[in-house]
This record gives structure tokens, C-alpha cells and sequence, in this order.
């Protein structure tokens, strides 16, 4: 069993960090390539007012439509109220600032409301995704060391009913593997309609330091075992200005909830829009992986902003009739009040780039690029036709705040900096960087370093374990440098003497039309 209590008891502190072995010369080469193309981007941004408090001053000031899903519409200060009675419900429960709190269940309004109560009592989120396999929720769970999983009902509507109490229950609400891996890891159930009854709690949100973990989330690991990565307060609220600012957000978005809880686009989903006066518009699964019934709902929800992998947009657009809208009749422009597409999650090839263009010229697509040890996206790109030339399309250059440095490593064990044409891994520093695995030190080691650079808001430097390159200006359709992404370090390969990058082989494949993936491997033979 994991230990529970406060997270950060359980984080490898700065000091604990190993070393990046950087020259003094390659250093400060380093912090000047970055300046002088484009890869420090500072902004200042309201790192300090938690999106609670963001949702009850648009509340107190012009309520409005907040999020809406299959069931239910909540307005700004019908959110926030939903918020603070699962607040009152956490304490009621036991749980105290800094330990880890689990919401499990689908997309819907009420994990948006239980998120925004986690924030309330300082403490942080875990998501269990109903459709995981016990063993999956028994992992998630124990590891991160959380003592009460609250379930959420789309519907709003939970077993139990009554006031919440601290002595230990389950509640029988919820899919069974939820139930069954909670149970495993020794941790209880409570549902999130047992707060119903309850009188809002009405502290002030508990914001000690902005660089307080705020929500972990459980990637895959090598081993098999996944790796808990927190993120800090002042990453997340980065990361979600960040969208603001580059995507030009408003109080007229509409923004598609459409990622599974577990992925790291799902928190700036569910919780960007309501910084604006926005809104969270949740696509359940059964429209999301079905592209003709996803574009009738974007058309008729007025859906402004959608986030999909490329695979789901090139189904989007083989499902695009030329010239109808699914929601409309013949002639009717597709998608017509859509803003962004947003492609993330895999490789966008330029051929599927060239045809979203074509299709719907009025929706910028934006490939973004970003690993969730770092709060997510930490480049963006927007494509247009300039790019399409290119063998691999940019990843673009640093969301706000965001310290990019490219790096390759020496035979001598250091390592220096690349400037524009040349190969290297990249390094992420700056304001996104995570505080590391919780509870396992060997892993944050390998990852996380002591950023050599100079003073930075966290500290701390990441190996994203990524291949890029600088272009320079006007390689693309850019006028200024950008990294392009060459694929995984651990991906190039050495034949006759020739190191080769394995994904851009596959980059040159994926070119024909005919061809819609490609994967590239190397076969050793013996000598004849």
C-alpha cells in the first residue's frame, strides 16, 4: 500500500535533483541562442487567482452558461455552489490541504464542479476514468495515495443520498471496476450527490504558495508501471492563459470536452474556457467517436474550439461530404462556427494538414506539442499552406512562459547547445516545469534536473527525450525560427555508419496520399 498524507512529502525536493552536465561556455551559448531565436517567451499572467475564484467573480459580475453536458446545464454561480458543497462533502471526509483526492467517472459536469472543490481545499486531483480496468484504478489509486475517490453521476443522481460523514461507507454508485479497484487500494467511495444536502463551505480557496502541486496525472511507463507526474498551481493556470492568449479566447468560446479524464488535455478542456466567461460544452463518447454525429454537434452547439488527435480529424474530414454540412443542407459550409482545430497526441502529417486546409480553410488547425510532466502544451503551431513543403510539419515555438533549449549530448558526457539546422534533444525549463513523480525519486532522476541556466520560477529542467530541430526563418510558413519535431531519441538508429531518424523515414511514407500510417523498424541480419 502507498503512503498517504501530504504529496509533497512524498516529491523529490530541488536539492535532490541531479546535475546536467552544461560547460559554463555551453551554458551561457545556450541562454543566448535561446533569447535570439525565439525560444524564451516571457508574459506575465495571473498565476495567483485559482479558476474558482475566476468563476465566481464572472458569476457576481454577469452569470452566464458555464458548462453544459448531455444532462444538465449549469450556469457560473450554479457551478461554484456545486463546487463548494463537495467542498463542505471533502471535509466532512477528512481530506486536508495537500493530500490527493480521486474523482471518478466520465466527462460531465459534476467532475468540472469536483475539480474546482478540490482547488477550493487546497488539496489535489486524481482522475479515475470509468472505463479503466480495475487493476488500472487499484494502480492509479494506491499510488497516488489517495484515501477517498469521489464518484460522479452525469446525471447528478448518487446512491447514499443524505449528509456525508467521515466514518468509512461505500457507495454503491459508480462502474463496478471503479468500485472494485477503490476497494483494492484500500480507498473509499463516496458519492459526489451525498453533498447535495450539505451547506456550501465557504472558506476561501487555499492557495499557500503558487508553486503548490495541484493534480497529478498517471502516464505509462517503461516498466509497466505507471508514473504519477504532479503539476504545480502556477503550471496549470500557465498553461491555461496560455490557450487563452494564443488561441484569443473570449466569453463567446465554446470549447469541446472530449478527452478521456486521464489524459492531460483534459484539464485545460474542462477548466480554460471559464477563466473568459466561456463555455464547457461535454461530448460524451458515443458522439465523439462517431465524426458525422461530432460535426453535427459542433454545428449545433456552437461549438468554437475542438482538440482531437489526428487520426479522429482525418475521420472528421473523410466524413465531410464536399460542400454539405452535417447539420445542414447542400451547400452549407461545414463547421461553420468553428475557430480551431487543435491536433495533439500524435504526429500531424502534413498530407492530413493539406487537406483540413482545403476543407475548412476558416478554422486555423494549430499543432501543438507538449509532454504532461510540463503542464501540457509547451509549443504551438499554427499550420499554413508555407508548411505543407516541408517533410515534417514545426511544432512551432514556446506557449508564454515557457523555456525551450535544444541540446545534444557530447562523447565526453556534457552536453552542448544547437543553433538553427542542427539536431538535438530537447529540454524544457521555465514556469510549466512539473515537480516530478510522486513517490518515486529513481524515475523524477532520470527525468528532472537542477536547470542549469540560471534563476527560473520552478527550478527544475526536463528531458522530454524528443528529437528536434531549429529551422530557420521562412523554411516554412513562419518568419521566425521553429522547432520541428524528428521523433524519439531512442528512435535513431546507426546503419553502415549513417545515423537515421526512423520517423522520417516513416514522415516520407506518410506523405503519399495512399498511405495513412506508417511504421519504420530495423531487421538485423546475420553476415552471410
Amino acid at each position: 500500500m502507498s503512503a498517504r498524507g501530504p504529496a509533497v512529502d512524498r516529491l523529490l525536493p530541488l536539492a535532490g535533483l541531479p546535475a546536467l552536465d552544461v560547460p559554463s561556455a555551453q551554458a551561457e551559448r545556450a541562454r543566448e541562442l535561446a533569447a535570439r531565436l525565439g525560444m524564451l517567451r516571457e508574459r506575465d499572467v495571473d498565476l495567483a487567482a485559482p479558476v474558482i475564484a475566476r468563476v465566481e467573480r464572472i458569476a457576481a459580475e454577469r452569470d452566464r452558461p458555464a458548462v453544459a453536458d448531455e444532462h444538465r446545464t449549469l450556469s457560473y454561480a450554479e457551478l461554484a455552489a456545486e463546487a463548494r458543497r463537495i467542498a463542505a462533502l471533502l471535509e466532512d471526509e477528512g481530506v486536508r490541504p495537500g493530500t490527493v483526492v480521486g474523482v471518478g467517472g466520465g466527462r460531465c459536469a459534476g467532475v468540472i464542479a469536483a475539480f474546482l472543490a478540490i482547488e477550493l481545499v487546497g488539496a489535489l486531483y486524481v482522475p479515475a476514468d470509468e472505463t479503466w480496468p480495475a487493476a488500472r484504478v487499484r494502480d492509479v489509486l494506491d499510488q497516488a495515495g489517495a484515501s477517498v475517490l469521489i464518484a460522479v453521476d452525469p446525471q447528478n443522481r448518487g446512491a447514499g443520498g443524505g449528509r456525508g460523514g467521515s466514518a468509512p461507507h461505500n457507495d454503491a454508485q459508480g462502474a463496478p471496476a471503479l468500485l472494485e479497484g477503490a476497494a483494492e487500494a484500500g480507498c473509499r467511495v463516496v458519492g459526489a450527490s451525498r453533498a447535495d444536502g450539505l451547506a456550501p463551505w465557504a472558506g476561501e480557496p487555499r492557495l499557500s504558495t503558487l508553486d503548490q502541486p495541484r493534480y497529478v496525472l498517471f502516464t505509462s511507463g517503461s516498466t509497466g508501471r505507471p508514473k504519477g507526474a504532479v503539476v504545480e498551481h502556477q503550471g496549470m493556470l500557465n498553461h491555461l492563459w496560455a490557450k487563452v492568449v494564443d488561441l484569443e479566447l473570449t466569453g463567446d468560446d465554446v470549447v469541446a470536452f472530449t478527452a478521456p479524464l486521464g489524459f492531460d488535455i483534459s484539464i485545460w478542456q474542462m477548466l480554460c474556457p471559464l477563466l473568459v466567461g466561456g463555455r464547457v460544452d461535454v461530448v460524451g463518447d458515443e458522439v465523439g467517436h462517431d465524426p458525422v454525429a461530432f460535426a453535427r454537434a459542433v454545428d449545433a452547439q456552437g461549438i468554437t474550439v475542438v482538440e482531437l488527435v489526428p487520426t479522429m480529424v482525418r475521420h472528421l474530414l473523410d466524413d465531410l461530404a464536399p460542400g454539405a454540412s452535417p447539420a445542414g443542407g447542400a451547400g452549407a459550409r461545414p463547421l461553420a462556427g468553428l475557430r480551431w482545430m487543435i491536433a495533439t497526441g500524435e504526429e500531424l502529417p502534413a498530407e492530413l494538414s493539406r487537406r483540413w486546409l482545403e476543407a475548412v480553410p476558416h478554422a486555423r488547425l494549430l499543432n501543438a506539442y507538449g509532454p504532461t510532466e510540463c503542464s501540457d502544451d509547451v509549443t504551438h503551431h499554427t499550420v499554413t499552406a508555407g508548411d505543407l513543403g516541408l517533410l515534417r510539419l514545426p511544432i512551432g515555438t514556446p506557449v508564454v512562459n515557457a523555456r525551450l533549449y535544444v541540446l545534444r549530448p557530447e562523447d565526453d558526457g556534457t552536453w552542448s547547445a544547437c543553433d538553427v539546422g542542427e539536431t538535438g534533444e530537447l529540454f524544457v525549463g521555465g514556469v510549466v516545469v512539473g515537480r516530478g513523480y510522486l513517490g518515486d525519486d529513481d524515475r523524477t532522476r532520470e527525468a528532472f534536473y537542477r536547470d542549469p541556466f540560471g534563476e527560473s520560477p520552478t527550478g527544475r529542467l526536463y528531458r522530454t527525450g524528443d528529437a528536434v530541430r531549429l529551422l530557420p526563418p521562412g523554411a516554412g510558413g513562419e518568419d521566425r525560427p521553429t522547432l520541428q519535431y524528428l521523433g524519439r531519441v531512442d528512435r535513431q538508429v546507426k546503419i553502415a555508419g549513417v545515423r537515421m531518424e526512423l520517423g522520417e523515414i516513416e514522415a516520407v511514407l506518410q506523405r503519399h496520399p495512399a498511405v495513412r500510417a506508417a511504421a519504420v523498424v530495423v531487421h538485423e541480419y546475420p553476415g552471410r
